[in-house]
């Protein structure tokens, strides 16, 4: 399909920035511009109970930031890790994000603020993932949370995390994680497949060279590019993994990564659904667009279903 007339015009207002090559800039620079992007969202969605915390797990401390739509009441958990290429993004980026999940799921959410890149690299983050998802199974009664509903979820970056998450807690038998929703996941560092060849540079996507900038932030050396907690599209074993929705856009450079994991969780018996949204780009569901609504609509309904509510 040709790209949605909504997508068009936010990607004209895009293409007057340095988006594709951020590689260029400053960090400090790329940072903050997320985080004023972020607020041109507009005004979220209210949520009835919106708290801080500081989890202390054995990763160390980290803040979250705990979302209930119905306080005093028991409630399905949602452990959030927010996209940002392992570099950028917080709590306050995808805070929209999360509060639609909360109030759409009618679920708990969790978003954690994991360490960024590259003041910390590999594996600090998938770590601290780990850790917070042990961290809300264990704490989860103390705000509401029901430890045994509970899910993971990311988008792009924070979907390799959540991805980590499902395989780290099975290899460990636990905690227990009932589904995972993976919104247009970043699981295949190889940067091989046809979506990243065609679309890097173009329709809103980063250039190859500021998909290596973000690679050689994170990681430490090029062996690491196959590590299944890194590419957990090349796991060798999906076997047992929680059921998985995943959600993909039909012009964004990491949409057959994300294809690909669904069709192998497919044939290890894993209950997995793919979810492409024609017309659609990467970030999509974070943005003010008819179809982001009606994503996030679909997500939360099987989110629903899977928590029996």
């Amino acid at each position: 399909m040709p790209l949605h007339l909504q997508v068009q015009t936010h990607l004209e207002r895009l293409a007057a920035t340095s988006f594709a090559e951020l590689h260029t800039l400053p960090l400090a620079r790329v940072r903050e511009g997320m985080r004023r992007m972020s607020q041109s969202f507009g005004e979220p969605a209210a949520v009835a109970s919106v708290q801080d915390r500081v989890a202390h797990t054995d990763a160390g401390e980290m803040r979250v930031r705990i979302y209930h739509p119905a306080p005093g009441e028991l409630r399905p958990v949602i452990v959030f890790f927010h996209g940002g290429g392992f570099v950028l993004g917080d709590l306050d980026t995808h805070d929209g994000l999360a509060r639609a999940l909360a109030n759409g799921a009618g679920s708990v959410v969790v978003a954690v603020d994991y360490p960024l890149a590259p003041e910390h690299k590999y594996p600090a983050a998938p770590n601290a993932a780990y850790a917070a998802v042990r961290w809300v199974a264990e704490h989860a009664p103390t705000f509401g949370g029901d430890a045994a509903k509970l899910a993971v979820c990311g988008d792009s970056a924070g979907g390799n995390l959540a991805a980590g998450v499902a395989l780290r807690a099975r290899d460990a038998s636990g905690p227990a994680i009932l589904f995972q929703l993976l919104i247009y996941p970043d699981l295949d560092f190889r940067r091989s497949n046809r979506s990243i060849r065609e679309f890097a540079g173009e329709y809103g996507n980063i250039s190859r060279a500021t998909q290596g900038w973000f690679m050689d932030n994170y990681l430490n050396n090029e062996d690491q590019k196959l590590d299944p907690l890194v590419s957990p599209l090349l796991a060798p074993e999906l076997a047992r993994l929680p059921a998985a929705l995943i959600i993909t856009a039909e012009y964004d450079a990491l949409r057959d990564e994300g294809e690909q994991y669904g069709e192998r969780l497919r044939e290890a018996g894993v209950d997995a659904t793919v979810k492409r949204y024609d017309g659609m780009i990467h970030d999509f569901v974070r943005w003010p667009f008819d179809d982001s609504k009606r994503a996030l609509n679909d997500a939360t309904s099987v989110l629903r279903d899977r928590f029996g509510r």
